[in-house]
């Protein structure tokens, strides 16, 4: 009886230290399942119309993103997905390749005047959401001008 107690104890502390708040497995964890996660910009790769972003421009540009304020999620129903994936707009999307284990996720960049779309692209889930950030709104308007920076 007593060892069952000790035992149920030694589990309840062990719990509450993995699932703390301040935890880093928690932060960890929970990173996982964001729907707009922090990139890194050395694990990345940028693409535009089939050519690489320069590497200060790559940098910039996900450092805006991860700056970037979520706005809202658009629901995608099944059988959407390719309408999300290739819409029918004259906005060349921004493609980020990013790989996390075994997988790739992509994520789609459209940029607006008024806000950037994003797609993201992982296994066979298809997840859409918009943006606000005012250098990747601009960002797109200059590389259609062809223009490589702002």
């Amino acid at each position: 009886m007593t060892w069952t107690v000790v035992i149920s104890i030694a589990i309840a502390v062990a719990f509450k230290f993995f699932m703390s708040p301040p935890s880093a497995v928690v932060a960890w964890y929970l990173s996982k399942f964001a729907l707009h996660p922090k990139l890194s910009s050395k694990d990345v790769t940028v693409t535009c119309n089939g050519k690489h972003l320069e590497e200060e421009e790559k940098i910039r540009f996900i450092d805006s993103f991860n700056e970037a304020a979520f706005i809202e999620e658009y629901w995608i129903y099944p059988g959407n997905e390719k309408l999300f994936l290739h819409p029918d707009t004259k906005v060349a999307p921004f493609i980020i390749s990013v790989k996390r284990g075994k997988n790739v996720v992509h994520f789609f960049v459209f940029s607006y005047d008024d806000h950037v779309d994003v797609v993201k692209q992982y296994k066979e889930k298809v997840v859409s959401y918009s943006l606000r950030s005012d250098y990747l709104q601009k960002f797109t308007v200059a590389a259609d001008t062809k223009s490589s920076a702002i």
